[in-house]
């Protein structure tokens, strides 16, 4: 096992080019075989199925990811929430390869209490031009509205729209909860009225490789710098930053010229790129045509990560309200295969800007650790190293494994010292004894 965890890391190192920037690394270099890789589902994903009514809807517990098909309509599902904790609930819908989808399609999820009442802040994402994976989030917040206070039986409804004309058959979606404990001293509940928001500084230093993964669960982490990946059309990759109290994030993305096979080409929405909270909510988005030469997208710089960010009445301030993962999917539009060689890869380059020191968390009643809230040195490393998930966890089980054997040579070594003492103080004394007139 220990084995096989130790070639998982480093297979995916190699693959992902985590050579970090050495020479030779090619994008582009020739057609990419077979089709594009289907979206990861993480390992031990619980299967449920959600009721159209809330009358048998099945319970969804923090921290445990869960996997079920919605077809237009609605699902339900049952929480038991807490009277202190905020409470995140996630939907990240994924289309089957060539469905139909139009602006009207999404997915909405939200809060109910147990009376009918929805609470504040439920999500929605909607389909722009490619059946790619969406993500929407809804939140409870306890000290937002007095229904939803209570602690007690709660629902989560999700809720797939589709036009006439759409994709009508069931899709995978992937459900998570996540739980974030209250503050043990004052809370703030107002939202900042002034912050940093000049348009990002982008570094412009020569790119390293980092392959993004294919969904929120095998995305490849970045720091601050300058990376390099390449998009098939249709293709969407991901990637991960951690970001800190206090941090900002500034991000853009530029696809260089492709191989043309028609004179004149255009895709709208050609390169999109969206920036996901922790708790996989959509904080921002932007997009623009391309029509085989060079364009970018730059996203606005994010509010600084403050607790009382989630007051604001500005979405994207919103949801900037916890340290952790922030997640950026990046897709080149399935249209651009119309103008170009579909299996040519395009380069990608990613110029990402982290700005600010890490500031002083909240008081939190507890560690958010547990959570999936929070930033720590381990998140650093794997920001550093450009590890998934998957990959950090493999690597941390490693260093967990030679610290395990590192102890256990210590305490052998400790033992063999001190049973050499003991053999050599007894043969001393037995010399002693029988020189002893």
């Amino acid at each position: 096992m220990r084995d096989r965890v130790r070639t998982t890391v480093l297979v995916g190192a190699v693959a992902a080019g985590l050579a970090l920037g050495a020479p030779g690394a090619a994008f582009g270099a020739g057609p990419a075989p077979g089709p594009l890789p289907e979206y990861r589902v993480p390992e031990g994903a619980r299967p449920v199925q959600g009721k159209p009514s809330s009358a048998d809807a099945p319970l969804l517990e923090p921290g445990t990811v869960y996997e079920d098909t919605v077809s237009p309509g609605e699902r339900f599902y049952r929480l038991g929430l807490d009277d202190t904790s905020d409470v995140y609930v996630s939907a990240v819908v994924r289309p089957t390869k060539g469905s139909e989808v139009g602006y009207s399609d999404g997915v909405e999820v939200e809060i109910m209490t147990k009376e009918g009442r929805r609470c504040p802040n439920p999500g929605r994402a909607g389909f722009a031009y490619d059946p790619v994976p969406i993500g929407a989030a809804a939140v409870r917040r306890v000290r937002e509205d007095a229904d939803c206070r209570a602690g007690g039986i709660y629902y989560a409804k999700v809720t797939r729209t589709a036009a006439k004309d759409s994709a009508r058959g069931p899709w995978p979606v992937e459900l998570l909860v996540r739980r974030e404990p209250g503050l043990g001293g004052a809370v703030p509940t107002v939202a900042p009225s002034v912050w940093p928001s000049a348009s990002p500084t982008l570094p412009g230093a020569e790119p390293v490789a980092r392959t993004g993964g294919t969904g929120f669960n095998d995305a490849r982490a970045l720091g601050g710098g300058v990376w390099r990946d390449d998009l098939r059309p249709g293709q969407t990759r991901y990637y991960r930053v951690p970001l800190d109290w206090g941090q900002q994030l500034g991000i853009g993305a530029e696809i260089a010229a492709a191989e043309m096979t028609k004179p004149y080409g255009s895709a709208p929405g050609g390169l999109t790129v969206s920036l996901y909270s922790p708790y996989r909510g959509l904080v921002d988005s932007e997009d623009t045509s391309y029509d085989g030469k060079q364009a970018a997208v730059t996203l606005p710089k994010t509010a600084p990560v403050a607790y009382e960010n989630r007051f604001s009445n500005d979405a994207a301030v919103r949801g900037t309200g916890v340290a952790g993962w922030y997640y950026l999917a990046v897709t080149l539009g399935g249209k651009v295969a119309d103008f170009t060689r579909d299996a040519t890869p395009v380069p990608l380059t990613l110029r990402m800007d982290v700005v600010g020191a890490p500031g002083k968390a909240p008081a939190y009643r507890e560690s958010l650790g547990a959570a999936g809230f929070g930033v720590g040195s381990a998140d650093r490393t794997a920001a550093k190293e450009g590890l998934t998930g998957p990959e950090a966890a493999a690597a941390e089980d490693d260093r967990s494994v030679m610290r395990v054997v590192a102890g256990a040579g210590f305490g052998a070594g400790l033992v063999l010292l001190l049973g050499l003492g003991g053999w050599f103080l007894l043969a001393r004394a037995g010399r002693d004894l029988r020189n002893t007139p």
